[in-house]
């Protein structure tokens, strides 16, 4: 069986190519090629790890090369030093230990060949992902109190400036620092004064529209960039830390980050070396306006009483469309929540009801489609070719795994060179890596097509289940989780400006749906 290598850039690895001591991949690679040399190994595959990530779950390549190691690819795998493959957590260091010992594949290093079903090797192995682990954790100790100590000193140390600032370098020491950008400070002195002032968020959202003063990317304003604006203590010089922290959970056994927002008391708050654009008067007068329209909490669960809740889309800001309700006894409008969106608004029964009635159409033309399909499918040679394909390419790797084999005798023999060796090996490494990955890759094919139409059977009586329940349900909640089965979404665009007060155009509107069906 072959070997293959793994490189892996670590974080003092670019901090001395930051120091130019060139290249670290490309110094890693030719350590180890050179020792595969001195043990004769066979080397048929480099993987390159080009990101940088915490756990196995952030790093593509990894979680490529345990999966073959899994499948007793390799009979081992070449690394600067053992650390290289893990430094996360206990649990991604335990998935390696395992990986290698199940699967009893060696690591080598220029230093030891662990053998991980060795007890010695796999206690000596254990302990050096432990104090990998532990190092990792002082240095990313150390990197948090320096960003303290950097904000505590007024620096300004995320990546991306707020709204009304631009980043710039510190003259003569590490760091950055913000300055005023000219014509976006004048808007954030306009939003504070118009707040102040006793206009709403919702009326500064339109008016900043009406004036074609993009945001910080582009858009459209939105009533919570606003608030974020007004809340941001940056704009009277301030410099904060810790307002959203990154916060990890697992959800259905994977795990994800957060970045919710903090306590303000769990925030750090200094001085900044930058100018403040508000002054800290109406900046104080616009949080005390904050505070007194705070909306109130809900103790009790939300019910959804809108239907389409979460599907349908606005087809010109592509943002999803809210119910609207009216206290005056009028029927509760469908509208998009963007002021400067000119998508129009139609009556929610109208809406649901041409749902209806579009999903109904759309399941009938589905039926005649799949009859026709069925009929077709039976002279359909695509599954049989994809096979053939298949077989033929694991004819191609028994070819290439003797080629293999013939090129030790040929090393023996003296007939190649190492050099030449190592060249013909990686070329039919390469070889083989292709035609399984041709194979996954037809197997998955040939998996779709199978589901696809395994779905196709299901999809028709589960539609029809969907309209046929749909209207005995009173409940929006139910009504919206039964529409959820079936469609992705549904894309609203409405032309017409006649207004709201016009019955007859309040159903000239069109709707484009996505159901949920086998791709």
């Amino acid at each position: 069986m072959p070997y293959c290598l793994y490189l892996r850039k670590s974080r003092a690895d670019m901090e001395a190519e930051a120091r130019g001591e060139g290249e670290t991949l490309a110094r890693h690679e030719r350590i180890l090629l050179d020792l595969a040399k001195k043990m004769k190994l066979n080397i048929t595959q480099i993987y390159k790890e080009l990101v940088s990530g915490e756990s196995i779950a952030s790093r593509p390549v990894m979680q490529q090369l345990l999966s073959e190691v899994e499948q007793e690819l390799w009979e081992g795998v070449l690394v600067v030093e053992v650390e290289r493959l893990a430094r996360g957590d206990t649990i991604d260091q335990g998935i390696v230990a395992q990986t290698f010992k199940y699967s009893n594949t060696s690591i080598i290093t220029p230093t030891k060949v662990y053998n991980p079903n060795n007890e010695f090797d796999e206690e000596y192995f254990e302990f050096g992902l432990f104090m990998s682990r532990r190092e990792y954790k002082t240095i990313k100790r150390r990197l948090e109190q320096g960003r303290i100590m950097s904000v505590k000193e007024g620096k300004y140390i995320a990546n991306v400036p707020p709204y009304g600032y631009q980043r710039q370098k510190l003259q003569g020491e590490k760091g950055y620092t913000l300055v005023p950008d000219p014509q976006r400070a004048e808007t954030v002195k306009l939003i504070f004064e118009m707040y102040t002032s006793g206009v709403g968020v919702s009326r500064i959202v339109r008016r900043l529209n009406e004036m074609k003063i993009p945001t910080a990317k582009g858009g459209a304003w939105v009533n919570a960039t606003i608030q974020s604006i007004l809340r941001n203590p940056t704009y009277i010089g301030k410099v904060r830390w810790g307002a959203r922290p990154l916060q990890k959970k697992i959800v259905n056994g994977k795990m994800v980050t957060e970045r919710p927002r903090a306590d303000e008391d769990t925030w750090i708050i200094a001085d900044g070396l930058h100018e403040a654009i508000i002054d800290e008067a109406t900046y104080e007068a616009a949080q005390d306006l904050l505070a007194n329209n705070r909306a109130p909490s809900i103790t009790t669960k939300r019910t959804i009483k809108n239907p389409l809740a979460g599907l349908i889309i606005c087809g010109k800001c592509s943002r999803r469309m809210s119910r609207r309700p009216y206290s005056s006894g009028q029927q509760d409008t469908l509208i998009c929540p963007v002021t400067s969106c000119d998508d129009v608004n139609s009556y929610l029964s109208i809406v649901e009801n041409k749902l209806l009635l579009a999903l109904e159409e759309w399941l009938n033309k589905y039926k005649v489609e799949y009859e026709e399909n069925t009929k077709q499918s039976n002279t359909s040679m695509e599954p049989s070719i994809l096979e053939n394909s298949i077989s033929k390419l694991r004819k191609d790797i028994d070819l290439y795994e003797k080629q293999l084999d013939n090129l030790h005798d040929l090393l023996e023999q003296g007939v190649y060179s190492t050099d030449k060796f190592l060249e013909r090996s990686k070329l039919l490494g390469e070889r083989i890596h292709t035609a399984n990955e041709d194979i996954s890759n037809l197997e998955d094919q040939l998996k779709q097509i199978h589901a696809r139409e395994k779905g196709k059977e299901l999809i028709i009586p589960k539609m029809q289940r969907v309209l046929d329940l749909y209207r005995y349900l009173d409940d929006p909640e139910d009504k919206n989780e039964l529409l959820k089965e079936a469609l992705e979404k549904v894309i609203y665009l409405k032309e017409n400006k006649r207004g709201r007060w016009d019955d007859g155009a309040m159903d000239d509107f069109e709707l484009v749906l996505y159901p949920k069906v086998p791709k």
